[in-house]
């Protein structure tokens, strides 16, 4: 019979939690709760549950085998709900060693807690505050520490090494997004940067493909990234979206020669600008903006020769950086008008790793351009969660097919004959 106490003039069961109590007891139940699964584990191991004896009937698996031999030392394990105390049940006499599914015998945390420090550091909290925050989060008797720290970003780097590994074949790219993002990181020198790959695939969703050092402007740098990518069976993209400055180009057209090639007009617009006096830049941006809204490449190339003739004596060069690659500007064109607002430009790339520039100046703390690259690769994919969608993103098995698109209309093929036939 459960005691009854008085809190504040009210009875009730000594175990009922009350608020100043409320984490402790709900720490409490979650610790009982996984020490009974680990109980029940190493009964459904046995065929039998504790004190019963061996080969007692409905007793199946190994009860011919193996007798519990009480228990492990205590452990911490932090939950993102806190930190509980376990002890694991021991098992002889089996003909291999018993491992315990549920908590893996050097485990001191779950996935969610180490997939919450890569998170925070996002967020602005740098490495060395860490422990204080964790143990504010998971209790005082939280298993970190510096080494422990040191552990998991150890472990970065060893998902990283099979994540630049994987297998890509069963992917369906139809849009691919490359850029070279400088950092303020360990890389080998000033004039690295992070080439950066993300795809969308015909599902609609973005994944990142490709985080690696290297030369933005290098042929051979971005060579390395394609051939590494199409090695491990990830197939031609339908339309490849990058900057003009890049060796990117040159690489896409040794390795995916099949791919279309559309420039960001992001770059384009501000390397046009670039030439122009400040005081009329707004009104030369305004007619650089209408011509990336038109609803049809005709139309593009009207306000294309518009401007030619509103400035090609008071800005010559302008002019010329607008019509140079003119043919890789309007690439998007032949493609679903929904998704106009993606592919014209390296945003997919540049929005999430705004993000991530935020906190890359604590990572010049990383001699090595491994260690550096596996850091901000953890970060991205924290920001690959947050991806959205690509509008109408139903459209996107359609252009993987090979559907033709004209001014970002379907095309439809009617067949004379086959209508007459009917």
């Amino acid at each position: 019979m459960k005691k009854i106490v008085q809190v504040a003039g009210e009875s009730r069961p000594e175990s009922s939690p009350v608020w100043p109590d409320l984490e402790r007891y709900a720490r409490g139940e979650m610790q009982r709760f996984v020490q009974r699964l680990l109980e029940e584990e190493v009964d459904e191991l046995l065929g039998r549950k504790k004190s019963e004896r061996r080969g007692a009937e409905g007793s199946t698996g190994a009860s011919a085998f193996g007798y519990r031999n009480g228990y492990g030392k205590e452990r911490k394990l932090s939950c993102s709900g806190g930190t509980i105390t376990v002890r694991r049940p021991r098992v002889r006499d089996l003909e291999e060693r018993f491992t315990s599914r549920l908590l893996p015998l050097f485990q001191r945390r779950t996935e969610e807690v180490g997939s919450l420090l890569p998170e925070l550091y996002l967020h602005g909290l740098s490495l060395g505050d860490f422990e204080l925050a964790l143990r504010g989060l998971l209790g005082d008797g939280a298993p970190l520490s510096p080494s422990s720290i040191l552990r998991l970003k150890q472990d970065w780097q060893r998902q990283y090494d099979t994540w630049a590994r994987r297998d890509l074949s069963e992917i369906k790219l139809v849009y691919l997004w490359a850029d070279g993002i400088y950092v303020k990181a360990g890389l080998e020198d000033s004039k690295a940067a992070l080439l950066v790959v993300i795809g969308a695939t015909a599902e609609g969703e973005k994944i990142i493909l490709a985080v690696e050092s290297g030369q933005r402007e290098s042929v051979e740098s971005w060579s390395g990234v394609l051939r590494d990518l199409k090695k491990r069976g990830l197939r031609a993209p339908r339309l490849t979206v990058a900057d003009g400055h890049l060796g990117i180009w040159g690489a896409l057209r040794a390795v995916y020669p099949e791919s279309t090639e559309q420039r960001c007009w992001n770059h384009k617009l501000r390397n046009v600008l670039d030439v122009v006096p400040l005081k009329r830049q707004a009104e030369v941006k305004g007619c650089l903006q209408r011509i990336v809204a038109a609803e049809s490449q005709a139309l593009a190339e009207r306000l294309k020769r518009d401007f030619r003739k509103s400035y090609e004596r008071v800005f010559p060069k302008a002019v010329e950086r607008l019509e140079r690659d003119w043919e890789r500007m309007v690439s998007y064109y032949a493609f679903p008008r929904e998704h106009w607002n993606h592919i014209r430009t390296t945003n997919v790339i540049e929005s999430p790793f705004a993000a991530v520039r935020l906190r890359t100046g604590a990572a010049k703390r990383f001699k090595k351009v491994e260690n550096a690259t596996a850091l901000i690769w953890k970060m991205l994919l924290v920001v690959e969660q947050r991806m959205r969608r690509l509008n109408a993103p139903h459209l996107l098995a359609e252009v993987h097919e090979g559907i033709e698109y004209r001014d970002g209309v379907r095309v439809v093929i009617n067949d004379t004959r086959e209508q007459l036939a009917a």
